[in-house]
């Protein structure tokens, strides 16, 4: 993948707050696999492979820890893009 100009990124970057913001203010319930795409995507595009696991043996935070892992060499950009995607077909 290229490099994105500083204007793409910029452009990325507000698509991907808005798309985030239209998420994180759904009224209705998010079947389970689909909030692990999503919490992985995030996860990726803000922290990229820098994972972190220290909730002991909670398995919510394993399962949520895991797709975050399957997402290991994903960029940040391309893990913007299908949060946005995602968020579009939500």
């Amino acid at each position: 993948m290229s490099k994105l100009s500083q204007k793409n990124k910029i452009e990325l970057d507000i698509e991907y707050k808005a798309a985030f913001d239209k998420i994180s203010k759904l009224k209705k319930a998010v079947a389970s696999d689909i909030m692990l795409k999503f919490y992985a995507y995030y996860k990726q595009a803000n922290f990229g492979n820098k994972f972190s696991f220290n909730s002991g043996l909670d398995v919510r935070s394993a399962f949520k820890f895991n797709a975050w892992m399957q997402l290991n060499g994903m960029s940040a950009e391309k893990a913007k893009r299908k949060y946005i995607k995602l968020a579009k077909e939500y």
